[in-house]
């Protein structure tokens, strides 16, 4: 079975137009996980068999043409923090950060989501590429500003970057309550329009992806990519941590959102 064909994975056709750079948002098929876990399941984290997590993501580092032991995620905290990678790390060393940046080939970046917003950034000409996990957390921290510095000290310019937003869980489903429309409208006054009234009194309905993408285009970005993906919404596509949490399940898979600068 051909390993690329075996991880399913939604791409962004910007992306996937530039040179050098194999990418993937996977989904939860083509893994060897069962269960509430089935099938693709990437994340360490999650309560999963440890072998099977382990073999899923080998089928992930495969589509993206790198060793197991070559597709590096980390320790993801909700925070706004940037690590730049230039060799693999084992388990042990694993950063705790919430974005990953490379110039390094043949070594594949990513973050774990199952809701959260995915972004992959690209500069093929300078050859620098970038992961970030923002979820409300992350975005409303910094974490994608942080992430655009850190590759422009890796020699990426600020024109010529691509960002790509991943599956992540959309407005329709993605309810608040008032304490976080606080939260972001103490932040920016203009962050009420990411807000439209939900069917609960007192609650709304949150636009992240929005969010996100209005982040990127005040930092500077020109060209972003949406793949309008829902994370909760298709169950049988991907992962969603507030879906498993309103069926009651113990726990929940995670995806990698990923990308590499090919070896040669």
């Amino acid at each position: 079975m051909d390993s690329r064909q075996a991880a399913g994975m939604v791409q962004a056709a910007s992306l996937a137009a530039l040179p050098g750079i194999r990418h993937g948002f996977f989904t939860r098929a083509g893994g060897v996980s069962d269960g509430i876990y089935a099938s693709l399941n990437g994340g360490i984290g999650s309560r999963d068999d440890a072998g099977k997590v382990a073999q899923n993501r080998a089928r992930m580092a495969a589509a993206l043409a790198v060793a197991p032991e070559r597709l590096l995620t980390p320790y993801q905290t909700h925070s706004a923090d940037v690590v730049i990678a230039e060799t693999p790390w084992t388990p042990a060393t694993r950063p705790r950060a919430d974005a990953i940046v490379t110039r390094a080939r043949g070594l594949a970046i990513g973050v774990t989501t199952a809701d959260c917003g995915p972004v992959l950034f690209a500069d093929a000409e300078a050859g620098v590429i970038g992961a970030a996990h923002a979820g409300w957390r992350g975005a409303l921290a910094g974490v994608l500003e942080a992430t655009i510095g850190a590759l422009e000290r890796c020699g990426a310019a600020r024109s010529r970057l691509v960002a790509a937003l991943g599956p992540m869980i959309r407005q329709a489903n993605y309810e608040v309550g008032p304490e976080f429309v606080a939260r972001f409208t103490a932040a920016d006054a203009a962050n009420a329009r990411f807000f439209q009234p939900s069917a609960r009194p007192g609650h709304a309905l949150f636009d992240l992806a929005g969010y996100i993408a209005a982040r990127l285009q005040h930092a500077g970005i020109a060209q972003i990519e949406d793949v309008a993906c829902c994370t909760y919404a298709w169950p049988a596509a991907f992962f969603s941590f507030r879906r498993s949490t309103h069926l009651g399940e113990a726990d929940y898979g995670r995806h990698v959102n990923a990308l590499a600068l090919t070896a040669d």
